[in-house]
C-alpha cells in the first residue's frame, strides 16, 4: 500500500455480535493540531461493547492523541467525541471517568504510600451516614473486585513495593470500581514478563466478557493478534484501516503502518571470524553461576531467558559495572578484568543498556553531546570541546543510522523512542568497539524503528563486530542470532544453533526443562 492510496475500512465477513449494540464511545472525524504538527486528521474510531480493539501505528502516528482525546485530556479542534450515541464535550479526565471511560497508562499512576483499596476507590470511596469514609466497606468492595478477577492482592497493603504487573491490575480494578464501560490500555505490557503478560491478558478478557469495550494500544503486534478482535492502524495522524485481526497478517499490518512493504528482521550474511570474546566459568554470587560462552567477529549470539534469569547481570559484569566473584574473561585472547566501564571501553567492549532513559542518555543534552560523551577525552585531549568537530562526528553517525531530527543540535528528549535508541547505539559505536552488547535494543520502539535497529545490528555484524544480543522478544532472538544461549536461574541451560532454534525449544530450556541435545557440546 502506497502513501497515496486512500484510507479504507474493512468490515468482518462474519456478523459481529458486538456491532449490534450501541458503542459506549467513539470518535467521529476528529482532528487535532499542536502548533505546526497535525496530530490527528479526520480520525474516526468506534469502540464496541464486549470487544478488544487494537490501536497500532508508528511513534507520531497519533495513538497517544487518540487516547488523550478519549480521556478528556485534549479536546478536538473539529469532529466529535460520542458517548452512548450522543456528542460529548469532555472537560477533563474526571469528567471522562464519570461517563465510564477509564485509562490504564504504561506507567501506573498510583499513590505509593496509600493502600491498594484507597487507590482503587480514590475520589469515590464509600461513605457512612456522616459523609466519612467507610474503611471497612472500601476494603470489602476492593476485595470483591479482586476476587472476581481471580487475583490475589491484599487490599490493605501499601502500593509501594508491589510489582509493575500488580499495579496494572490495580488500575484495572479502579476502572471496574467506577463501572467503566470503556477501558483504554496504553502500552500496558512494556515492563511485564511473559508470565505477567499472560495474567494481564486473562484479566482483560474477563473484563471484555463483562461487556466492557477495551482499546488496546501496543507496539507488540503479536499481542494485538493474540488479544484483539479488530485493529485500527493510524499513520501520520490519519486513519488507514480498521479490520478484523483474522483478516490481517503481521506483514499486512506492518505495511499499513509504514506505508510500504518491509522485512521485520533484515539479517544480511556476515563472515564469521576469530573468537573476540571468551567467557569462562563466570560467576557473580546471587546473580549467575558458571557462565561460559564465546563470540566471534561477525557473529550475533543471542541471550534468551525469562526475566530474572541473569542475562543483564552477565552483561553488567562484562562491562565493568559489577564485579565477578569467579571466572575469567578473555578479549582477543588476552585475559581482562574491568573494574570500570571506562576500562571496558578502552579495551574495545561497549554496552547498550536496557533502559535508555535511566542509563543510556542525558536527556538535557543534544544529539551531538550524547554521541560524543564517552569519547570526549580522546576527541579533545585538552578538554576544550570544539562544537564544530563534535557536530561533524555526530552528524556522520546520525546519517549512518538514519536518525530523524532537524539536526544534531536537537535535544534527545525531543526525539521519538526509536530515534533515541539510535542515538544510544551511535554513542557506543563512536568508541570504535570490537564487541558490542545490546540489551533489549528494540524495547519501547515502534515497528518502523524496530526494522531500522535490526538493519543496524545486521550491518554491524557484517562489518566484523562481535555482538551479544539480549532480548525478551523471541522472534527477534530467533531471527537475528547465529546461536542462542538460554539462561535459566543464572545458568546456561542450552546452546541452540540458528538452524535448530524454535520458540518452543527456547522456552523449554528457559523454564528449566532442557530438551535432549540442546546443551552445548552434546
Amino acid at each position: 500500500m502506497s502513501d497515496s492510496q486512500p484510507t479504507a475500512t474493512i468490515t468482518s465477513k462474519a456478523p459481529n455480535a458486538a456491532a449490534s449494540r450501541t458503542a459506549p464511545a467513539s470518535l467521529s472525524g476528529v482532528s487535532k493540531r499542536f502548533g505546526a504538527t497535525q496530530a490527528l486528521d479526520d480520525v474516526s474510531l468506534e469502540l464496541l461493547p464486549g470487544e478488544i480493539h487494537g490501536l497500532v501505528g508508528e511513534n507520531g502516528a497519533g495513538k497517544s492523541t487518540v487516547v488523550k482525546v478519549l480521556a478528556g485530556i485534549h479536546q478536538p479542534d473539529s469532529g466529535t467525541v460520542v458517548v452512548d450515541g450522543k456528542p460529548a464535550l469532555l472537560h477533563g479526565p474526571a469528567h471522562a471517568r464519570s461517563l465510564g471511560i477509564a485509562v490504564v497508562h504504561q506507567e501506573p499512576r498510583l499513590f505509593p504510600d496509600l493502600t491498594v483499596a484507597e487507590n482503587v476507590f480514590m475520589g469515590h470511596a464509600p461513605t457512612g451516614g456522616l459523609g466519612t469514609v467507610n474503611w471497612r466497606d472500601m476494603r470489602r468492595e476492593a476485595d470483591k473486585i479482586f476476587e472476581s478477577l481471580s487475583v490475589r492482592i491484599d487490599s490493605g497493603d501499601l502500593v509501594r513495593g508491589l510489582s509493575m504487573a500488580d499495579q496494572q491490575l490495580i488500575e484495572i480494578a479502579k476502572a471496574l470500581s467506577i463501572e467503566a464501560r470503556v477501558l483504554i490500555l496504553d502500552e500496558p505490557t512494556a515492563s511485564l514478563s511473559a508470565h505477567e503478560v499472560e495474567r494481564l491478558f486473562a484479566i482483560v478478557r474477563q473484563t471484555r466478557d463483562r461487556g466492557v469495550a477495551v482499546l488496546f494500544v501496543s507496539h507488540r503486534l503479536e499481542e494485538v493478534f493474540d488479544l484483539c478482535e479488530r485493529a485500527t492502524v493510524l499513520r501520520d495522524g490519519r486513519h488507514v484501516i480498521t479490520a478484523p485481526t483474522s483478516e490481517l497478517t503481521t506483514a499486512s499490518l506492518v505495511r499499513h503502518m509504514v506505508g510500504r512493504s518491509v522485512s521485520l528482521f533484515p539479517r544480511s550474511a556476515s563472515k564469521i571470524g576469530e573468537v573476540l570474546l571468551d567467557v569462562r566459568n563466570l560467576t557473580r554470587i546471587g546473580a549467575f553461576r558458571d557462565v561460559s560462552f564465546s563470540v566471534r567477529s561477525g557473529e550475533i549470539v543471542g541471550l534468551a531467558g525469562l526475566v530474572g534469569a541473569g542475562r543483564t547481570e552477565v552483561a553488567r559484569v562484562l562491562f565493568g559495572l559489577d564485579r565477578a566473584d569467579e571466572g575469567e574473561v578473555l578479549l582477543d585472547g588476552k585475559r581482562v578484568r574491568f573494574g570500570t566501564p571506562s576500562a571496558a571501553l578502552r579495551a574495545g567492549l561497549a554496552y547498550v543498556p536496557e533502559d535508555r532513559h535511566l542509563d543510556g542518555l542525558v536527556e538535557g543534552f543534544s544529539i551531538a553531546e550524547n554521541v560524543t560523551l564517552p569519547i570526549i577525552p580522546r576527541l579533545f585531549p585538552r578538554l576544550f570541546v570544539r562544537t564544530s568537530r563534535e557536530r561533524e562526528l555526530a552528524g556522520g553517525y546520525a546519517e549512518r543510522l538514519r536518525i530523524r531530527s532537524n539536526g544534531v543540535r536537537d535535544l534527545v528528549e525531543s526525539l521519538s523512542g526509536g530515534n533515541q535508541q539510535k542515538v544510544v547505539i551511535a554513542k557506543w559505536l563512536a568508541t570504535n568497539p570490537r564487541v558490542l552488547i545490546l540489551d533489549e535494543p528494540t524495547r519501547g520502539v515502534d515497528i518502523g524503528a524496530k526494522v531500522e535497529v535490526h538493519r543496524i545490528i545486521s550491518d554491524l555484524a557484517a562489518s566484523g563486530l562481535a555482538i551479544v544480543l539480549i532480548s525478551s522478544e523471541l522472534p527477534e532472538v530467533l531471527a537475528m542470532s547465529d546461536r542462542i544461549l538460554v539462561l535459566h536461574e543464572g545458568r546456561i541451560a542450552a546452546e541452540i544453533p540458528r538452524a535448530e532454534a524454535t520458540e518452543e525449544r527456547v522456552m523449554f530450556a528457559a523454564t528449566g526443562q532442557v530438551a535432549e541435545g540442546t546443551l552445548s557440546g552434546e
